[in-house]
């Protein structure tokens, strides 16, 4: 079990880190905007107040630490991510890792942000009340299949 939880630790980090490599060069060859993870810090902040729904996050009370706090729940929340699969999938996966079980489950795992996280900041459900959901929508998805690779590579190179 324990190898388990730390081959998920593992994961969870490579995964996010791909993510984030993934987010810069999207920064250098399209001039894409970096991710903020301030107003997730912010969001994150006021989760431990019980306070889940905003109408605008950017109107919520600031935190001093907020974007240290958004980087740390990134990288928490990919661990979490990364822990589940590898107990889920077991030690055999591990093993022997292959990218279908991963790709679904960095699939899945939008869903946390299209109907938790976002419209808790005021976004909307699956950023419906962005200026541009589709294209929000793909990004995210295209970022999920991105850290599903980093699982399944991570999970390749400990394995």
């Amino acid at each position: 079990m324990t190898e388990l939880f730390l081959a998920g630790v593992a994961m969870g980090i490579g995964a996010t880190i791909l993510m984030d490599l993934w987010a810069i060069l999207l920064h250098l060859v399209f001039a894409q905007a970096k991710p903020n993870w301030a107003p997730a810090g912010r969001w994150f902040r006021h989760l431990a107040n019980g306070q889940v729904f905003h109408d605008n996050i950017a109107t919520a009370p600031l935190y001093r630490h907020e974007l240290a706090l958004g980087w740390i729940g990134h990288y928490a929340v990919g661990i979490v991510y990364g822990i589940v699969l590898a107990l889920v999938m077991g030690p055999a996966w591990l093993a022997s890792p292959t990218f279908l079980p991963a790709w679904i489950w960095g699939i899945v795992t939008i869903a946390a942000g299209w109907f938790l996280m976002q419209p808790g900041m005021g976004l909307g459900w699956a950023a419906a009340k962005t200026p541009n959901p589709a294209k929000v929508r793909i990004m995210g998805l295209l970022a999920h299949t991105v850290f599903a690779i980093g699982l399944y590579g991570t999970a390749d190179l400990i394995g």
